[in-house]
C-alpha cells in the first residue's frame, strides 16, 4: 500500500508541494490511521498513513492530555496527487 504524507509543523523543503488543511476525523482502518482533512477550499481529503506516523503527528501538535486533535493544522501531500496543479 502505498501512503500519504502528513507533517504537524510546516515542511522546509518542497513548500510549493505541500498542502495546508484542518484534521477534521481520525480513525483508524485495516491496520493504517485515516486522517479526513479540510482544505482551504472547503474540500475533504482523506490521507492514509502508518500508525506510527499518526502517533508522530499527534505527538508534535502539542496537545494536552486529553485535547482533541480536531481543528488541529497540518501540512499534507497525497500520494500520486501534484499539489502544484491546483494552485
Amino acid at each position: 500500500m502505498t501512503h500519504d504524507r502528513i507533517h504537524a509543523r510546516k515542511p522546509t523543503h518542497d513548500l510549493e508541494r505541500w498542502s495546508v488543511g484542518t484534521i477534521e476525523h481520525i480513525t483508524d482502518q485495516d491496520g493504517h490511521c485515516v486522517f479526513e482533512v479540510r482544505t482551504d477550499r472547503g474540500e475533504t481529503v482523506e490521507l492514509t498513513v502508518t500508525v506510527a506516523i499518526r502517533e508522530l503527528v499527534l505527538s508534535r501538535l502539542n496537545l494536552e492530555d486529553g485535547e482533541s486533535p480536531v481543528g488541529a493544522r497540518v501540512w499534507y501531500r497525497k500520494h500520486g496527487y501534484d499539489n502544484t496543479s491546483t494552485k
